[in-house]
C-alpha cells in the first residue's frame, strides 16, 4: 500500500511555517492527453463505485493543498468526433469514475472534512461535451434519441474569461464556472447498508434505482463479479449522506464543502467536473470534461452529528457567488399542469402504485417536479419559436441541451396551492454578440 500512495501522490515539498505542503493524485493519460480508462490505469487512483474498503490512493493533513486529476463523468468516451450512435452506445455501468479516495491523516469518524475548492480547469486536452442518453434526463420521455454537443475549451480568455464554444451551438459561448459534479467521502458499513435498503425498497415500488452492478466497477478487486463486496458496492450515480454526484453549480472556487466523515480518514473523491451547468442540469450532463481541481483539505474535529451526518456548503467570501448570476435573462414560469393522459416519466412509479390516479388529472397539487417541467418546455418551446432569443434558430433538441447548460430552474413558490410555481432562467449572456467582445 505505501508504494501505491508514494507512487499516486506526488508531494511538493513544505511551505512555511504550518509545514503544509501539496499532494498531487494523478491519473495516466493516452494520446493528446485524454486519461487511461479507470479500470486500466496502473496508478490505482481511481474508482467508480462508493465502499469503505476501497483503498486509499494517497494521503495528506490538515491545511494541505491537494490536486486531483479527474477523468469525465463517462470515463472519456467521447472526443471531437463522436456522433449520436457513439452516445447510444456509452457504456454506464463506468459511470463516474472518481479520483481518489484521498486519506486524511487525523481525520476520524465523527469529524467533519473541510474542503475549499481553490481552482477547476479543463485537463489537457481542452475539450468537453453534453449530451442527451436515450432513457436518461429530466425528459427522457420526450426526447428519447441520442445527441452531443462538442465544445472546445481551449480559446484565449476574452478580457480575463475563458468561454467555451461549439460548432453545434453557434454564437453560443458559456463562461468558466467549474465546480465537481461529484465529489464526496466514502461511506461506512452502517450508511452503505441503510442507503442500499431504502433504495430497494423504492426499487421494488418501480421507482428509478440504479441497484450495485458488478459489471466494469472498479476497483473489480473488490466490487466486480468476483469481488467480495460486488451486492454492497454502490453506484455513484444518487448523492447521499457522503455527497457524491450532487451536481450543485453553486460549489465554485472560494466554497468550502463540508463532509461528515464515515471512516476514519474520510476518504475523500471528486469527479465528473462541469465547465458549466444549469441549475436542473436536465438532460443529464452539463459540459462534462476531464479536468484538474485543486482544493485544500482541512477538519473540523467531532462536528458531524451537529451536522445531522449530512454534507453542507459554505463561503465567507464576499461575492463568491456573483459571477453565476446573468447580467441579462429571460424567465419562463411553470405551474404543476399537463395534458390529461400524460404521465411525465418522473411520476410513472407514482401512477402505477396509485392505481392511474395521475394520468386523468390535469392539474396536480403541490408539485415542484411538475411545475420544473412545465418551466423548462415553455422555454424550449420559447427558444425554437418566433420570438427566440437565440443568434439563430435552434432545433428541440438543441433548445434541451443548451438548458442543461445555460438555464437555472429555481423554485419560486411553495405555497399558493395547489400550483406552486417555479421559473426558468435562461442567461441571455450566453449568446455572443460580437461588441461585447470590444467593450472596456
Amino acid at each position: 500500500m505505501k508504494s501505491v500512495l508514494i507512487t499516486a501522490a506526488m508531494v511538493a515539498a513544505a511551505a512555511g511555517p504550518s509545514f503544509a505542503k501539496t499532494v498531487r493524485i494523478s491519473v495516466s493519460r493516452g494520446a493528446g492527453g485524454v486519461p487511461v480508462p479507470c479500470g486500466e490505469d496502473p496508478m490505482n487512483t481511481c474508482h467508480n463505485r462508493w465502499h469503505p474498503y476501497i483503498p486509499a490512493a494517497a494521503q495528506a493533513d490538515p491545511g494541505d493543498t491537494v490536486i486531483f486529476e479527474t477523468r469525465d463523468a463517462f470515463d472519456n468516451p467521447f472526443n471531437r468526433k463522436s456522433t449520436r450512435a457513439t452516445v447510444a452506445a456509452a457504456n454506464l455501468n463506468l459511470i463516474h469514475p472518481l479520483t481518489g479516495p484521498l486519506h486524511v491523516r487525523g481525520a476520524k469518524q465523527g469529524d467533519v472534512l473541510a474542503v475549499t475548492m481553490i481552482d477547476v480547469g479543463p485537463g489537457p486536452d481542452n475539450f468537453g461535451y453534453t449530451v442527451a442518453v436515450p432513457g436518461f434526463g429530466f425528459l427522457r420521455d420526450v426526447f428519447t434519441d441520442p445527441a452531443i454537443v462538442h465544445w472546445e475549451l481551449g480559446a484565449p480568455a476574452i478580457n480575463g474569461t475563458r468561454f467555451a464554444t461549439s460548432r453545434d451551438l453557434p454564437g453560443v459561448r458559456l463562461p468558466l464556472h467549474g465546480f465537481a459534479g461529484t465529489i464526496g467521502v466514502e461511506l461506512g458499513h452502517d450508511e452503505i447498508e441503510n442507503a442500499f435498503t431504502r433504495e430497494e425498497e423504492l426499487r421494488a415500488k418501480q421507482g428509478f434505482v440504479l441497484p450495485p452492478e458488478p459489471t466494469d466497477a472498479v476497483p473489480a478487486s473488490l466490487c466486480g463479479p468476483k469481488g467480495r463486496y460486488r451486492d454492497r458496492c454502490l453506484r455513484t450515480i444518487p448523492p447521499r449522506e457522503n455527497g457524491g454526484n450532487t451536481d450543485v453549480k453553486q460549489m465554485v472556487n472560494g466554497t468550502t464543502l463540508l463532509f461528515p466523515c464515515f471512516i476514519d480518514g474520510c476518504g475523500l473523491s471528486i469527479g465528473d467536473v462541469h465547465w458549466a451547468q444549469g441549475d436542473g442540469e436536465v438532460s443529464g450532463t452539463a459540459i462534462e470534461m476531464n479536468a484538474i481541481v485543486t482544493v485544500k483539505v482541512e477538519v473540523r474535529k467531532a462536528q458531524a452529528a451537529a451536522f445531522g451526518n449530512w454534507p453542507r456548503f459554505e463561503s465567507n467570501r464576499a461575492g463568491v457567488l456573483k459571477e453565476l448570476e446573468p447580467d441579462h435573462f429571460v424567465a419562463t414560469m411553470g405551474i404543476p399542469v399537463k395534458p390529461a393522459g400524460v404521465v411525465m416519466a418522473p411520476e410513472l412509479w407514482i401512477d402505477v402504485n396509485s392505481n392511474h390516479l395521475l394520468r386523468p388529472l390535469r392539474n396536480e397539487s403541490e408539485d415542484v417536479t411538475l411545475a420544473a417541467r412545465d418551466a423548462l418546455l415553455k422555454m424550449i418551446a420559447l427558444l425554437t419559436g418566433p420570438t427566440s432569443p437565440a443568434p439563430s434558430p435552434l432545433t428541440a433538441e438543441q433548445a434541451y441541451l443548451l438548458c442543461s447548460v445555460a438555464c437555472d430552474l429555481r423554485i419560486s413558490n411553495l405555497v399558493d396551492v395547489p400550483n406552486y410555481v417555479v421559473s426558468n432562467f435562461l442567461q441571455l449572456d450566453v449568446f455572443n454578440r460580437r461588441q461585447d467582445e470590444n467593450d472596456h
